[in-house]
């Protein structure tokens, strides 16, 4: 029996969707967040980390995305029809599989830490909080944010898929590259187009329907 945790507005969409894209029979049990955006407490009962997303196939217990969606490629993707075809397209698999929560992410992730800082200092600290935080983006996070956007943007007018044909590397990059729309309100034809590309498959559209319904 496969169960999906699927925590809301997480990276355990990109679990939803490569389930639908196999074909897979799964039950998901959804949990919301907190008031202060943590998960809750029960995710730990299942794994220490409390972190979404996890699957448990049978005796097993998964975490990390792009770890499950390789599990889920290597154990289901009987036809091949999920992985690249070439030696070339199977090392950009691979670099795109860790890029995503190697390099990209990180730095989205410190710049909503960053935007959380002031609201939750005290009051009479947040001019100071401000002035640091945004130095630290100023100096650190956007630049270097740039930098992998403009690359990105780049590979995307080149190449239809981050692999070759489509595979499980474009789910796993298909949340940091939303994020990056979502949070820069600017406009990145690549990207855009990639991401169109992606919300056409009836996977993608399955597990969409499924996330609202259970919202």
């Amino acid at each position: 029996m496969r169960i999906l945790h699927h925590l809301e507005q997480s990276r355990s969409f990109r679990i939803l969707w490569a389930l639908e894209e196999l074909g897979l029979d799964y039950e998901i049990k959804y949990h919301r967040r907190l008031p202060n955006f943590a998960a809750p407490s029960e995710l730990k009962m299942i794994h220490p980390l409390g972190k979404a997303p996890i699957l448990i196939d049978d005796d097993l217990v998964l975490v990390e995305s792009a770890v499950i969606l390789q599990y889920l490629q290597e154990a289901y993707d009987t036809a091949m029809e999920f992985q690249p075809l070439t030696a070339a397209a199977r090392q950009q698999y691979r670099y795109w599989m860790h890029y995503s929560e190697g390099s990209l992410m990180p730095l989205l992730v410190m710049q909503l830490v960053m935007n959380s800082v002031e609201k939750h200092a005290p009051f009479l600290f947040r001019p100071f909080a401000r002035q640091i935080t945004s130095g630290v983006k100023k100096q650190f996070i956007q630049p270097r944010l740039r930098e992998h956007i403009h690359y990105l943007e780049d590979y995307l007018s080149e190449h239809e898929y981050f692999a070759g044909r489509f595979s499980f590397a474009d789910i796993q990059m298909s949340f940091p590259l939303e994020a990056i729309l979502t949070r820069t309100g600017k406009r990145y034809p690549a990207i855009e187009a990639y991401l169109d590309r992606l919300s056409h498959r009836p996977a993608y559209f399955r597990a969409m329907s499924k996330e609202e319904v259970l919202r």
